[in-house]
């Protein structure tokens, strides 16, 4: 991991930065037609991700946010992940921004004595399916998921994590 990428809990003074970074790889990079409007969530962080055995993290370099990822607690000591997201020149081994972020959130949740972590995605995203497989996340179907799990419109494949 480069020394100068410190993940740390999010805090207010960053929902600028997080909002611009999350919308703009939804928009320019995914072809997501979403704007912030329409993910409140990311207006709300605080009592949204960062309550129960959820939070919210960030991933800065010289003091700029270049990456998230929450856990959002769905109950019964299950958490989803969400709002993974790394800017482009931040990705790849040489950062390990992506990496730390994950690492960060599993370890959060082994703390916390969860089961397990969801996520979803779409089908595009190939290069996130290999960063979940090499990261020990098992493919599952969407029947597998827990009922309070949110599926969200774009998600067509699913992976858990068994804490």
């Amino acid at each position: 991991m480069n020394e100068k990428i410190c993940i740390i809990p999010y805090e207010s003074m960053f929902q600028d930065e997080v909002v611009d970074l999350i919308v703009h790889i939804q928009q320019k990079e995914y072809n997501v037609p979403i704007t912030k409007e329409e993910q409140p969530d990311l207006l709300e962080i605080e009592t949204f991700y960062q309550r129960d055995n959820g939070n919210f993290w960030v991933a800065t370099y010289d003091g700029k946010v270049v990456g998230t990822v929450a856990l959002l607690d769905i109950g019964k000591h299950q958490v989803a992940l969400r709002k993974m997201f790394v800017k482009k020149e931040f990705r790849g081994k040489e950062w390990g921004a992506s990496y730390t972020l994950l690492q960060t959130a599993i370890s959060w949740a082994k703390e916390k004595n969860l089961k397990d972590i969801y996520l979803g995605t779409t089908v595009k995203f190939l290069a996130a399916h290999r960063f979940y497989e090499k990261n020990n996340f098992q493919s599952v179907s969407i029947d597998e998921l827990p009922k309070s799990f949110p599926v969200l419109q774009v998600d067509k494949k699913f992976y858990r994590y068994i804490v």
